[in-house]
């Protein structure tokens, strides 16, 4: 088999975005550009990745981490010359490369296997892939001959007007013989307008040297978008939440309102879990089997088991147990692990808190820096007082206890297995096991109190 290797690039600052943040560093579906095109040639199982860096190197390397090697483009002189910078690292290699841009997101692993078969099967030099748009406008044309072979790659201001009739588009992305290419680099001028090195100048080269210069065809035009401004972007998002969704509907799982429901690239979900209008999952959420999400619940770094309910809330960085229901509008903080069995109701808010199996807040509590066991009931309003204006305390309430409402937990405090906290109490000292703590003051009713005050 042919050694396989790629090239990325992703040196461009992307001046249309207008944004500080680097072109191929602008997120679709949560993933940045560039992460979606490493990670799609990784599943195509190249031999090595180099991605060429320059405006905002250090992110992008950041970014991608060990998934890559990279190359640096200190001036910005071109595509060409963005390629070049990677002989280096495997100019001398024998093999195939494919050049793809960091800001095409949506070309899929299967589309660069098949250009890559198509270039190895017939011995080409060069491979362009290449789609047929609606309105080719501002692309470069692929010029055909009678039988079908490419005579040309021609740009919209240099095509006559017959030849800007021709609906396939040259996308940006090749295939080279990798020692064909680094040789032909070498060859590349910079006389044009804007003084720069340009890769399809080498396809030119290699057919005026009668080297086989093929084109393979994708059926998906979208699949070759270039995120060039905010307006492409939002393009590549739809058909990404598009693609996206559609994957998690064939594999089994419910989405009652595709266009209105947001996933991760990365989130998984199980079989026959349901998602309700509004739902937003991001990050590398993992979901169970046969849950409810929604409506209007976001689920970022999270992982849910198998049939839990979140209805109308917040669940960041947390992990939680199988049979939970959470919410409506409840607000898990991150680091948090809720047991299985659980129950958190409305307008609840859990930080850095562990509930074990069979526990419940059922409503207008606050529960942070607490170690909860299990089926322990935490009674309306109650709250755990973990921070004194400087520092943060654990509250521990072991298995079976029952707090009784509107109850305040001065951290660190501890209330043992089985006990009882009355309603009202705030509790500041450890409360044995099987215990109950009252601590409030004794009612006292002053009979004729208001009569007489409304006489004054």
């Amino acid at each position: 088999m042919t050694n396989t290797y790629a090239i990325v690039l992703a040196a461009g600052q992307g001046t249309r975005m207008k944004s500080d943040l680097y072109k191929v560093l602008h997120p679709v579906c949560g993933k940045s550009m560039v992460a979606h095109v490493i990670d799609n040639i990784i599943d195509l199982g190249t031999d090595r990745i180099v991605t060429i860096v320059g405006h905002g190197a250090e992110k992008v390397e950041q970014t991608l981490g060990e998934k890559s090697e990279y190359a640096l483009q200190e001036e910005q002189l071109g595509t060409a010359h963005a390629v070049q910078q990677a002989e280096k690292l495997i100019g001398s290699l024998s093999g195939t490369t494919i050049v793809v841009c960091g800001d095409t997101p949506l070309i899929r692993p299967e589309t660069m296997k098949s250009l890559i078969e198509h270039h190895n099967a017939i011995g080409a030099k060069a491979t362009i892939l290449t789609a047929v748009a609606d309105d080719p406008t501002g692309y470069g044309r692929i010029i055909r001959g009678e039988n079908g072979q490419v005579l040309r790659n021609v740009e919209q201001k240099d095509a006559s007007a017959e030849e800007q009739k021709v609906s396939e588009i040259n996308t940006g992305t090749y295939c080279f013989d990798n020692e064909a290419l680094f040789a032909t680099l070498k060859k590349v001028k910079n006389d044009n307008a804007q003084g720069e090195y340009y890769l399809p100048d080498v396809i030119g080269i290699l057919q005026a040297e009668k080297e086989l210069v093929s084109a393979y065809i994708t059926d998906d035009f979208s699949e070759t978008l270039g995120v060039n401004d905010r307006v492409v972007l939002s393009e590549a998002e739809r058909v990404m939440r598009s693609r996206i969704a559609e994957k998690h509907m064939r594999n089994g799982v419910t989405i009652i309102s595709p266009e209105n429901t947001y996933i991760s690239a990365d989130a998984e979900i199980g079989r026959d879990t349901v998602l309700q209008p509004g739902t937003m999952i991001e990050g590398k959420t993992i979901i169970g089997e046969n849950c409810v999400i929604g409506p209007n619940s976001q689920l970022v770094d999270s992982s849910i088991e198998d049939r839990t309910t979140i209805h109308s809330s917040v669940v960041l960085a947390s992990a939680i147990g199988a049979d939970t229901s959470v919410g409506p509008f409840a607000h898990i903080r991150p680091e948090s692990s809720l047991g299985n069995s659980v129950r958190i109701g409305n307008f609840v808010e859990v930080k850095k808190s562990t509930l074990g199996e069979g526990s419940k807040v059922s409503h207008l509590s606050y529960i942070g820096d607490a170690e909860i066991g299990s089926r322990v009931n935490v009674g309306c309003g109650t709250i755990t007082v973990n921070y004194d204006g400087m520092n943060k305390y654990v509250t521990t309430i072991e298995d079976e206890a029952f707090i009784g409402c509107n109850s305040n937990l001065i951290a660190p405090v501890n209330v043992g297995k089985g006990a009882y906290v009355a309603a009202g109490s705030t509790i500041s000292k450890n409360v044995p096991e099987n215990s109950l703590a009252i601590a409030r003051s004794r009612q006292e009713n002053k009979e004729g109190y208001v009569t007489k005050l409304k006489l004054k």
